[in-house]
């Protein structure tokens, strides 16, 4: 991979740890618990520790994503990155630019 397009990768990589580190810190506050002396009524209440449990999903999601981009930080150099691990062939750029983190190509991951 050309030097100049791991340079642009590289870049692209860190915005998104910043970025996801941004949603991690949003997550975490929304996934506080929820006092049961809050007077918000028991549906209310209901629906609010629904939400609740579905960002707990999103969150745990977006730390996993996270992990990701930071391997995929250490990896940049490596001559192997940006080849599929499954059949070896590289990585399309505009795939690597949205998804750092991805290790195969398009075809391998379905």
């Amino acid at each position: 991979m050309a030097e100049l397009n791991k340079v642009e990768i590289r870049v692209q990589i860190t915005s998104e740890i910043e970025k996801t580190e941004k949603l991690i810190q949003e997550y975490t506050e929304l996934t506080k618990p929820i006092e049961p002396e809050n007077a918000i009524g028991r549906i209310s209440r209901m629906d609010a520790i629904n939400n609740k449990s579905v960002t707990e999903a999103t969150l745990r999601k977006a730390k996993e994503k996270l992990e990701k981009l930071k391997f995929a930080l250490t990896k940049v150099n490596d001559d192997d990155f940006g080849r599929c691990i499954k059949c070896k062939k590289p990585i399309p750029l505009g795939r690597i630019l949205i998804m750092p983190q991805a290790r195969t190509c398009v075809n391998c991951s379905q």
